[in-house]
């Protein structure tokens, strides 16, 4: 058996509520958003900057509604206002169909997205 690591989950164009480095690591994610798309507490997930270079990985815990936010290092790469895409991967030895969603400026459920469409 091959296990490949692949997208299961991603959250397009979150929006940071705040950053704050004096807390211990991170990022705080709306618990309603975390299970939609199936990411639990303490989860590893990628952290992309949309408007700019930033890339980390941190553990992810759920969070009141509306609310992104980094902690600790996480915190020095971001700022409040940013807009962020937040992915998680899993192991399988068998296709993985992705949930993406898009949320708005207030980090509140759009619409799912198809996964790997291509926009031209």
């Amino acid at each position: 058996m091959r296990l490949n690591q692949l997208l299961k989950a991603k959250i397009h164009h979150a929006r940071v509520s705040y950053a704050n480095p004096d807390y211990v690591g991170s990022i705080e994610i709306d618990h309603e958003l975390m299970e939609r798309i199936g990411i639990v507490d303490g989860e590893l997930v990628h952290v992309w900057a949309v408007d700019h270079t930033s890339r980390i990985t941190t553990y992810a815990f759920g969070g009141p509604r509306g609310v992104v936010g980094l902690n600790g290092g996480a915190a020095h790469h971001f700022k409040a206002g940013d807009r962020l895409v937040i992915a998680a991967f899993c192991m399988s030895d068998e296709p993985v169909t992705p949930t993406m969603i898009l949320v708005d400026e207030n980090n509140q459920f759009v619409r799912e997205m198809e996964p790997f469409t291509v926009h031209g």
